[in-house]
Order: C-alpha cells, then sequence, then structure tokens
C-alpha cells in the first residue's frame, strides 16, 4: 500500500491536533492506545505528538493503514455524541487537506476515496460546498452513496443519473425484484396490494397517495434518468441548482422507502 508523503503526514496531524476543532489530548491517546500505536512524544502540543506517532508508524510498517484508522476512529460519529456542534467543523478542517490525496470523510464518518483536488482554492471550495449542501438539504445517506464522488468533483450530469439509480437499487433491495425503471415501480408501488406501502392504504386518500407517489417514482426515472442515460452530455444542461433539487426529491423517495411496509400478499 502506498505511504503519506511527509507534507500529506503534517497536513493530517494538522487538521485532527488543530488547537480549536481537533481531538483533546486524551482522545488521542486513546485513539493511539486502542490502535497499539507508539506515542513518541506524548507531551507534545497535539499537532505534534499526532505527527510524531504517524512519522514513526509508517516508516515502521511502511504503510498508512494506520494512518487510514486513526482517521476512521477519530471522526466515527459515536465518538461525538454529546457534541455534535464539533463534528462538521472538524470534518471540513480535515477534509480541506484530504481531497488533496483523494480521500475524504463523509458525514456518517466514513472514509472514502474521491477525485484529487487540484489546488489548495479547490480543496476548500469543494469541503465548504459538500459540507453545505449536506446541511442544507439533508440529503439521504444512501443517496450520496452512489453519487459522491460526481458530487465533489461537481460532475452534476452524472451525479443525476447516480442518485436516481439509488431508488430502483433500494426498490430491488427491498422486494427481490430484478426490474428496472417503471416496471420495477410498478410492480414494487403498484397494484391493490403493493408489495411496498407507504401508508395502511385503508382510505380513498391513503389510495390516491400510494398511486402518486408510485407515479412521482416513475416520473423521476422518467424526467431524469432516462434522458441523462441516453442523450450527450453536452446536450443536457445540468446546474447545480438542478441538481440540488433532485437530490432533495430522491432523499424525500428514500425516507418514504425506509418507512414503508410489506402488507401481506396472502
Amino acid at each position: 500500500m502506498a505511504v503519506f508523503s511527509q507534507i500529506e503526514v503534517e497536513g493530517i496531524a494538522g487538521a485532527l491536533g488543530d488547537t480549536t476543532l481537533g481531538l483533546t489530548g486524551t482522545e488521542i491517546g486513546h485513539v493511539l492506545n486502542t490502535l497499539k500505536m507508539a506515542d513518541p512524544d506524548p507531551t507534545a502540543n497535539k499537532r505534534n505528538r499526532l505527527l510524531a506517532a504517524f512519522a514513526a508508524d509508517q516508516n515502521k510498517r511502511q504503510n498508512r493503514t494506520a494512518i487510514l484508522e486513526v482517521i476512521r476512529r477519530a471522526m466515527a460519529p459515536v465518538r461525538w455524541l454529546g457534541k455534535r456542534e464539533g463534528y462538521e467543523p472538524l470534518r471540513l478542517r480535515l477534509n480541506e487537506t484530504l481531497v488533496l490525496m483523494g480521500l475524504e470523510v463523509d458525514a456518517a464518518g466514513k472514509l472514502s476515496n474521491v477525485a484529487v483536488a487540484s489546488t489548495i482554492g479547490e480543496a476548500e471550495k469543494r469541503a465548504r460546498d459538500l459540507r453545505a449542501d449536506l446541511l442544507r438539504r439533508n440529503v439521504h445517506p444512501d443517496v450520496l452513496a452512489f453519487c459522491r464522488p460526481e458530487w465533489v468533483a461537481e460532475n452534476y450530469f452524472h451525479a443525476v443519473l447516480e442518485a436516481v439509480k439509488s431508488i430502483a437499487d433500494k426498490l430491488r433491495a427491498r422486494t427481490g425484484l430484478i426490474d428496472d425503471g417503471a416496471p420495477l415501480v410498478n410492480r414494487a408501488l403498484g397494484g391493490d396490494t403493493p408489495m411496498l406501502a407507504i401508508n395502511p392504504r385503508r382510505t380513498k386518500s391513503e389510495q390516491d397517495e400510494q398511486r402518486g407517489f408510485a407515479n412521482l417514482v416513475i416520473g423521476t426515472f422518467g424526467m431524469f434518468r432516462n434522458p441523462t442515460a441516453h442523450e450527450a452530455r453536452i446536450r443536457w444542461d445540468m446546474s447545480l441548482e438542478d441538481a440540488e433539487d433532485l437530490l432533495s426529491l430522491v432523499s424525500l423517495i428514500h425516507r418514504r422507502l425506509d418507512t414503508a411496509a410489506m402488507p401481506s400478499r396472502g
């Protein structure tokens, strides 16, 4: 496995050991001890303490596995229970460094590969924009799992395509069906006894809502997925605003599918 350069190690240590935003000295000691990583300079300031630990471990192992695990442990959401307000600022600070290496910590604390930012300005902008989008839109994590690399790279055309694919993926996962597009939606959400019901369907209003939801999903596939799948990218003008609106719509669909019940079909 590749190793981090000295500058990259310094950047990660600087973020996690940031005086204002970073981990406390006690938290640093706990993470290093949990991972059985040597702590060569425990009396140093937080940044230099992490830098010494990272450099020593990477030189010993000749890989960056342990440093990556420190990031995962440090950014695990469970560690931030009761102090949620500190999580996003640190994630932003850390991602400004990581995107220059082709890495990113998402809102769920997962470390993943993304397109490499070529400049500091680009890294800062992408980290800020992504955080702002997540906070403002409350985009469903299952949507971001499909389109995060495209979104971070500001490739809105393909972010749209991947986001809508996530709906079909969830429908198949919930029902076991193998269809796609309108046939999948009709089989999963349509009929007198749908495989997935978003409400009890006892009243006409509830039945109309179920049909309307199915039509909404079919319309989303038809309006966004089909054109983006078959038209040349240059002919599809996908702005940031349009992409954000679509991600919000897809997030709404996901939330309804998450709470949908599977009525008895006996």
